[in-house]
């Protein structure tokens, strides 16, 4: 009986750690095809990338996209020394032609340049810039004139709400922040992705393709932008025809 209790014990201890990976196994089939395609869309990472980052949020989604962003700044920062000279002119018509984008989005290497990857990049941000509009590139290009002129309009705004003067500059903070977010491409949110910024859209590109990548500058023209276009009072212009 003794040895008979011993084999049966054996036994058990056999298949205890197969349980324990039925288990894990089930965890893991949480992280579906369809998931990771899913996060592939809206990050731009690699499909191994995506899978390593859902198995380890545990397939949550919020979490596999914190671990993906982590990981592409941390190659972004690493190549931040690196010269980007090479890239591509891209242009963007919308709106049967009544919106033109020119941007020149530089990388390293001429190979990167002329490989799709790339070339869907920079369409996706001179779209975006033909759809959102942005000023500058980056607050480092804001002329200081100009914000000067933003805080002390703000400035007087908040003097005109009664606010005291010691909240009056950390106020001012935060708006400065926001005007910061409206007019500069890579501070504003990405139209195709509203998880993230421009800038954290590129850190994610350069971690995925392994380059820095860079927006240099861009044009931006618009049908009638900046034409003071004739206005007409109708009322006025009958009244004189009927000689009134």
């Amino acid at each position: 009986m003794q040895m008979q209790s011993q084999q049966q014990l054996a036994h058990q201890k056999k298949f205890r750690p197969q349980s324990n990976r039925g288990v894990n196994s089930h965890h893991t089939m949480a992280v579906t095809v369809q998931l990771i395609a899913k996060l592939r869309e809206a990050t731009g990472a690699g499909m191994m990338d995506v899978k390593n980052a859902l198995e380890e949020a545990g397939g949550d989604e919020s979490k596999a996209i914190e671990i993906l962003r982590k990981k592409g700044a941390a190659k972004a920062v690493k190549r931040a020394g690196k010269v980007a000279a090479e890239g591509r002119v891209v242009s963007y018509i919308h709106g049967e032609g009544r919106v033109g984008v020119l941007a020149e989005i530089n990388c390293e290497t001429d190979f990167v340049a002329r490989g799709d990857k790339f070339g869907a990049l920079t369409r996706d941000v001179a779209m975006h810039i033909a759809a959102a509009n942005p000023q500058y590139v980056s607050r480092a290009d804001v002329p200081a004139e100009i914000v000067e002129k933003e805080k002390a309009i703000y400035r007087d705004q908040l003097a005109a709400e009664k606010k005291p003067a010691e909240m009056i500059e950390k106020i001012l903070e935060g708006k400065i922040s926001k005007f910061y977010a409206e007019v500069c491409l890579l501070e504003q949110t990405y139209i195709k992705n509203e998880d993230m910024t421009i800038e954290q859209m590129l850190a994610a590109a350069t971690g995925e393709i392994g380059e820095k990548i860079v927006v240099r500058r861009f044009a931006r023209y618009e049908v009638g932008e900046g034409i003071e276009k004739e206005s007409t009072d109708f009322v006025a212009e009958v009244t004189a025809q009927a000689g009134m």
